[in-house]
């Protein structure tokens, strides 16, 4: 066990310090068996943190992240959270004012009643998998360049969107 934690610290200490040497844009941690977002990252990378659009942290064992990661990578345009264990987000991610996509992984949240993204750059939604969030009543996409097919989807589904980017869940 303790061999194997050894070998993850070491591979994320690889992909910390590629990704500073570098100067990438695209900070990689999928599949590292990260439980949490380690803090000594935020150390490592804070003299490339603002170049930072791109965070990968897909198949990890992540139960949820802070404000503190919201707050320190709020210039993202892409994250991917794909095959973690996500159960919350931080009010922060409002702070997330860049997004290129929508966070699908809101989708999987069965308590979530709102998602506000206001202020982005998003074009497209899963509306359907919206829809089949139980809990979900409100969301806001308002300034995000939503693409028509997803308005169209939206008005033959039971979420009902404003031409702005709101949205209501007819329940």
């Amino acid at each position: 066990m303790l061999r194997k934690t050894g070998e993850a610290v070491a591979r994320v200490a690889r992909k910390v310090n590629k990704t500073v040497a570098s100067g990438s844009d695209t900070l990689d941690l999928a599949e590292c068996k990260l439980v949490s977002f380690p803090i000594g990252i935020y150390k490592v990378l804070r003299n490339v943190i603002d170049q930072s659009h791109r965070i990968m942290l897909a198949n990890n064992e992540l139960k949820s992240l802070t404000s503190k990661f919201m707050t320190t990578f709020c210039q993202l345009r892409e994250r991917r959270l794909e095959g973690n264990f996500l159960h919350r987000f931080p009010n922060e991610v409002s702070t997330l004012q860049h997004l290129r996509d929508f966070p699908e992984q809101l989708t999987t949240l069965p308590a979530l009643e709102t998602i506000n993204l206001e202020e982005n750059e998003i074009m497209d939604v899963p509306v359907e998998k919206l829809a089949a969030v139980s809990a979900l009543r409100l969301g806001n996409l308002h300034f995000n360049p939503l693409n028509a097919e997803v308005r169209v989807i939206a008005r033959h589904s039971s979420c009902l969107m404003s031409p702005e980017g709101a949205w209501a869940l007819a329940r």
